[in-house]
């Protein structure tokens, strides 16, 4: 009995003794990891945009993060317009894209041919408009009737350049002068404008074209751009005087003028006068320079008419629609110093 009782203690020790040892072997002891050291990397740091600002619930960004030599810019000079669309969200958390600019190209030059009060009347009860009207009451006011982000109803059927419907990217600035009186065999009498007027005008449009960075070759008559259907702002409108004193819209250099008109003279100029050949030459360089034009080959009446507004702007001395050697002279002149991009 004891001989049993001995056998089954032992029995009971191997056997614990030999759970324990496996036990001890299944044990898991974890590893300490080696940690391999990582190579340094650049990192480009975005740059910090600018903020939009709010005031009283507007949103407003006044900086430009673009790049004005591709004529992009960012700057907004009123509230930005966002959509509410309905059960969604619009948020600028990646405002604004650098690829844009401003729908403003253009600005557009006009008289009333009506006095300051009839100006104001007809400029906002009826069916034209301009961004701007510029008084002749003697004040430091400017009106402004249409908002710039807002089309104007001021050009009408208008082409200047490959660009038409000049409603669309432009600033109309009306300025109130009579226009002219005709006599009895249809000869015009411009007025002429005031030169606290003329001030007004300029300062408003040094602060438009640059804030929108308009240049020279879209800063424009409204003869320019219809010039089969308006006379305004005239031949005494001074364009000489906002180009020299100004820095403002185109103007030809005198030398440059001088050379073209020698060589004119000292051709056959007259003699090839009424050649189509001409003629044709003649339109297509007033197209160069930007006019919208037919290209008939002959001294049409459309043709005429875009001779007289080109003068009215840029040789208003001599007004008369005939394409003579200094206005020839002149016309080569632009198309030289303002060349179609």
């Amino acid at each position: 009995m004891r001989k049993t009782l001995y056998i089954i203690g032992l029995s009971t020790l191997v056997f614990s003794c030999t759970s324990q040892q496996n036990a001890k072997k299944k044990q898991y002891i974890p590893r300490t990891p080696v940690v391999q050291p990582k190579t340094a990397t650049k990192t480009t740091a975005e740059k910090p945009r600018s903020q939009i600002t709010s005031e009283h619930g507007v949103e407003f960004f006044t900086t430009n993060i673009a790049d004005p030599a591709k004529n992009d810019n960012t700057t907004s000079y009123g509230s930005i317009v966002s959509a509410k669309p309905a059960g969604y969200k619009v948020v600028k958390t990646y405002f604004p894209a650098i690829a844009q600019n401003f729908r403003q190209r253009y600005l557009i030059l006009h008289y009333t041919a009506l006095p300051d009060d009839k100006s104001i009347t007809v400029l906002t009860q009826q069916a034209v408009s301009a961004h701007y009207l510029v008084n002749n009451t003697g004040d430091n006011e400017i009106y402004q009737l249409v908002d710039e982000n807002k089309r104007a109803y001021h050009a009408g059927v208008s082409t200047w350049r490959a660009d038409k419907n000049l409603n669309d990217t432009s600033i109309g600035i009306e300025i109130v002068n009579a226009g002219f009186t005709a006599d009895a065999v249809g000869k015009r009498t411009f007025m002429a404008f005031d030169d606290a007027q003329v001030k007004k005008v300029a300062a408003l449009v040094k602060d438009i074209a640059a804030r929108y960075q308009i240049p020279a070759t879209n800063i424009l008559a409204h003869s320019d751009i219809a010039p089969t259907r308006k006379q305004d702002p005239g031949p005494l409108f001074p364009w000489k005087k906002l180009y020299d004193e100004y820095q403002i819209g185109m103007w030809y250099d005198e030398a440059t003028k001088q050379s073209f008109y020698d060589l004119a003279t000292s051709t056959d100029f007259q003699v090839k006068y009424n050649d189509p050949t001409f003629i044709f030459n003649v339109q297509t360089q007033l197209q160069k320079f930007g006019y919208g034009l037919d290209l008939s080959g002959k001294w049409d009446d459309s043709t005429k008419k875009t001779i007289e507004a080109f003068q009215y702007h840029f040789r208003p001395q001599n007004s008369d629609g005939i394409m003579d050697a200094e206005t020839f002279s002149i016309l080569q002149a632009l198309i030289l110093k303002y060349p179609t991009k």
